[in-house]
């Protein structure tokens, strides 16, 4: 492909970032390996507080060992399920990222337009990350293959993560015309 022949003002590299989009998208978002790693921090996030807090306001309430049916219904299951979702849904929606994110410069888009809808918020920290989960996690490998590295999660929402220090040049990729 010969970038050469553009004579307007920013043509050759105008006509590169057309070209050379995809590939320029797969540096921009945030890969298996980072995320993998901020996931790692917000679990032992969650973790910290369900040992410092929950267990032993459970305790105190003598609900320690409470369970309705069958064990996976303990109050302990249900407060550390309860404290998972919502550490990861307020997160998001008042920051855009979770403690781990934000330790790595990343944090979550919208492939739809500039502000995260609450609706995309919970596909992707609720309903989304519960699918995953349930599949032994294996759907999170999906990141590691797809152009925007999209999780399952963040296909359901239209979302992605994205190095924070690259969203000017993403914004710019985007506004590209389509055929130069």
């Amino acid at each position: 492909m010969d970038y050469t022949n553009h004579n307007e003002n920013g043509g050759q590299l105008s006509s590169l970032i057309h070209h050379q989009k995809n590939d320029l998208q797969k540096l921009l978002y945030a890969g298996f390996g980072s995320r993998f790693l901020a996931y790692s921090i917000d679990l032992i996030v969650i973790w910290s507080v369900n040992t410092i807090v929950t267990r032993p306001l459970l305790r105190l309430v003598n609900l320690e060992d409470a369970q309705a049916w069958v064990p996976m219904f303990s109050a302990a299951n249900i407060t550390t399920s309860i404290i998972f979702f919502a550490y990861f849904i307020l997160m998001t929606k008042f920051f855009r990222a979770t403690l781990g994110k934000m330790i790595l410069g990343l944090s979550v888009v919208s492939l739809k337009g500039e502000t995260l809808s609450n609706g995309q918020i919970i596909f992707r920290e609720c309903i989304g990350r519960y699918i995953s989960m349930a599949i032994l996690g294996i759907p999170y490998l999906v990141v590691a293959f797809t152009r925007r590295h999209q999780g399952i999660h963040d296909l359901f929402a239209d979302t992605s993560v994205m190095k924070n220090k690259f969203s000017k040049l993403n914004d710019t990729i985007e506004q590209q015309p389509q055929s130069i």
